[in-house]
């Protein structure tokens, strides 16, 4: 494509009035930044009371104030900071209960019109190779997803470019979708797209919504304006704070009432960015009644040729990370909270019983990998580097023998159970319940289909005793669960409530 017409792309992407019909009628944004700098002025311990006060708040699965959470990072103790984590864990349960839904990240597309100054795939950066996988490809690294690791859900991840622009991005759904490869007993396939892309019209994600699209993430990356400036070049898309801060707005004005938020965490004071967030989930509350149903908490990791990664001015040390997802889990309780494998498999493990509910597994981040059974990394194809690449059936087995039952579950999805259903689903834990089921039948299957006989024996004690309490504690479920486990033994898929 030549360069003029990519220029002229790009800067039809942004239409100021899908901004400014969202902004307050005096023409500002809900992120207040002055609110939040006076928040984190405040200085001083909050008394023991009233942290348990929050706590009970976010204990009935109700959302913190940024009021309410920016009391919580003043906790200094360490026997109250022991009880904020033990109620992020307790909430986790509540929700979510044991189970640990998994993903794969899958790249498409390496092209990319913006520079971002922290990232791999920056336009300047020659380093890279750059790629637009065609739909043959595409579908051989779904056939490698889904029928060689036994994946459901993806997180389908593109540039910013007029290559993988929305048509493109529709077609790939629907390729991937398309894809079934014959496993050990059954059928290996994708049920559950979710798209990770550049800020769009609403056109444009009324498109997405006809065809399947799971949940819609886009990142903010850093709330903090100064920063954004600064990491985002001016004249590029990517450059406008406000397109990319109304991005939600515009998906649920489209109908996609799945919505993902998050932070690349390392670009700004992580305060301020989780105050900011906080600020982000209560408006998308008032917006449209719904809040995000994921939060995601990238850190900063290497990427070729990228300078500024290498000694960030904001870099989030371990400690300070796991503060991070405990106050996040306490601040907006229902949230599905995503630790991906830039985290390191040390990492992972400790944060796990503290409220993450995704974590994705045998992950690769360059482009056209899975397929190439690319094992290792190569940093000239990818946007990063990952810090956990260890494969599906060994991170099954560690959940398992930690007592998380891994799901591949996508039934609530395709049942309508999204958007404010599954919300007062969520709070009332009552999804839990739903997901219990649907969670075992599906660790069935794959156990089943691709486990490898170590793991097939951890992972068979583990659905022993799920039977064991789906029967005590779900007795009138039971008979129909029963008949539908029985079934997926015997080789039926995809069988859910």
């Amino acid at each position: 494509m030549l360069a003029e017409e990519k220029k002229n792309w790009a800067r039809d992407r942004i239409v100021p009035a899908e901004i400014e019909r969202y902004l307050r009628a005096d023409g500002s944004d809900y992120v207040d930044d002055a609110e939040i700098f006076r928040l984190l002025e405040e200085s001083g311990e909050p008394e023991a009371a009233q942290v348990r006060d929050i706590l009970a708040k976010a204990l009935a699965v109700q959302t913190l104030t940024q009021e309410e959470l920016a009391a919580l990072m003043r906790v200094g103790d360490p026997g109250l900071r022991e009880e904020m984590r033990a109620a992020a864990g307790a909430i986790k349960r509540k929700v979510y209960d044991n189970r640990i839904v998994t993903f794969a990240p899958l790249y498409l597309s390496s092209k990319c019109v913006n520079n971002c100054v922290y990232c791999g795939l920056r336009s300047s950066n020659p380093a890279v190779e750059r790629r637009v996988l065609s739909m043959d490809e595409v579908r051989a690294e779904t056939e490698a997803l889904a029928g060689r690791l036994g994946h459901k859900r993806l997180i389908v991840v593109y540039g910013e470019h007029p290559e993988s622009g929305v048509d493109y991005i529709a077609e790939s759904i629907r390729t991937v979708y398309s894809v079934k490869v014959q496993a050990r007993k059954g059928v290996g396939q994708i049920r559950r797209v979710n798209v990770n892309a550049a800020p769009m019209r609403v056109d444009e994600l009324k498109i997405l919504h006809g065809c399947g699209l799971g949940t819609f993430q886009v990142f903010q990356e850093t709330y903090d304006r100064r920063a954004y400036a600064q990491l985002h070049p001016a004249g590029t898309i990517k450059g406008d704070f406000r397109w990319r801060l109304y991005a939600m707005h515009r998906a649920q004005e489209a109908g996609i009432d799945d919505n993902g938020i998050g932070v690349l965490y390392g670009l700004s004071d992580w305060r301020f960015e989780l105050l900011a967030q906080q600020a982000h989930a209560i408006e998308m509350e008032r917006f449209c009644g719904i809040g995000p149903h994921t939060l995601s908490f990238p850190r900063l990791e290497p990427a070729v040729n990228t300078p500024f990664v290498e000694n960030p001015e904001w870099r989030v040390g371990d400690d300070d990370f796991e503060r991070i997802v405990v106050l996040a889990r306490l601040a907006v309780p229902y949230a599905g909270l995503i630790l991906t494998a830039r985290e390191s498999p040390e990492m992972r493990r400790r944060l796990l019983p503290l409220g993450v509910t995704q974590m994705d597994a045998a992950s690769n981040v360059g482009v056209g990998a899975y397929a190439d059974g690319q094992e290792k990394q190569k940093g000239e194809r990818q946007q990063f580097l990952l810090g956990d690449p260890r494969g599906l059936d060994e991170v099954v087995r560690e959940w398992a023998g930690m007592g998380c039952i891994t799901s591949f579950c996508t039934a609530g999805y395709r049942c309508g159970r999204t958007g404010k259903c599954i919300m007062d689903l969520l709070r009332s834990g009552a999804e839990g319940k739903f997901c219990k089921l649907n969670a075992v039948l599906t660790f069935k299957e794959w156990i089943d289909d691709f486990a490898t006989p170590g793991t097939q024996a951890v992972g068979e004690a583990l659905l022993q005793k799920e039977l064991d309490e789906v029967r005590r504690t779900q007795p009138k479920a039971w008979p129909a669960f029963w008949a539908n486990y029985q079934r997926t033994a015997a080789g039926e898929r995809d069988l859910y409530f």
